[in-house]
């Protein structure tokens, strides 16, 4: 589900960027700790924060990125381009991840997954592309926030089969990943950090 006008401004400033450095990375970090040299995969790059943050931050040696929305990929290529030989970007879609199985190290989530009407087919696809003992980070907005008044009124959010905190943990579970940490607040935003299940 492509953004609207005030999704697509909140987005797209700095106060989102220092969230998403300072708060929501940092919170992850502490949680699933850094990718020393992995492979990594962004679903939903938005304009590549989430890319640099994988590069600098969790220290990863190569990201794939991609977004439904060509504007965005667009914009994460530009800032991207200092690091153009440890990125590859792309339009795509998280319920159809071009990758074979079992290619990535890690897989990002900063706030995607809640955009997609059917979330379950994105988390079966990152399992999919994820390496045994690959590991998930996300960070989410959850079903109380998606359906407040408010929220509605402004945002474009799928209405049905959204999750709460158990709900996406559980949905985690079912594809194969085992929680390692989680964490809520408000019991609007929360954060995962999940492994895949070695074969056998």
């Amino acid at each position: 589900m492509l953004l609207n006008r005030i999704e697509y401004a909140l987005m797209n400033n700095p106060v989102r960027a220092a969230i998403q450095r300072h708060l929501e990375a940092r919170r992850l970090l502490q949680m699933g700790g850094p990718l020393r040299g992995g492979y990594a995969l962004e679903i939903g790059c938005g304009r590549g924060v989430g890319g640099q943050i994988i590069l600098e931050r969790f220290e990863a040696a190569t990201v794939d990125a991609f977004d439904l929305d060509p504007r965005m990929v667009r914009l994460a290529r530009k800032r991207l381009e200092p690091f153009e030989s440890r990125v590859r970007l792309w339009v795509g879609d998280a319920t159809a991840i071009p990758a074979p199985d079992s290619t990535y190290d890690a897989v990002f989530d900063f706030g995607i997954i809640h955009h997609i009407p059917r979330w379950r087919s994105a988390i079966a696809e990152i399992h999919r592309v994820l390496k045994p003992n690959g590991r998930f980070y996300a960070e989410e907005v959850l079903k109380p926030f998606v359906d407040h008044p408010i929220s509605r009124r402004l945002f474009e959010h799928p209405r049905t089969d959204r999750f709460d905190r158990e709900e996406f943990c559980k949905g985690l579970t079912e594809e194969g990943l085992d929680l390692i940490a989680t964490k809520e607040v408000m019991q609007s935003f929360a954060w995962f950090v999940a492994d895949k299940r070695a074969a056998g």
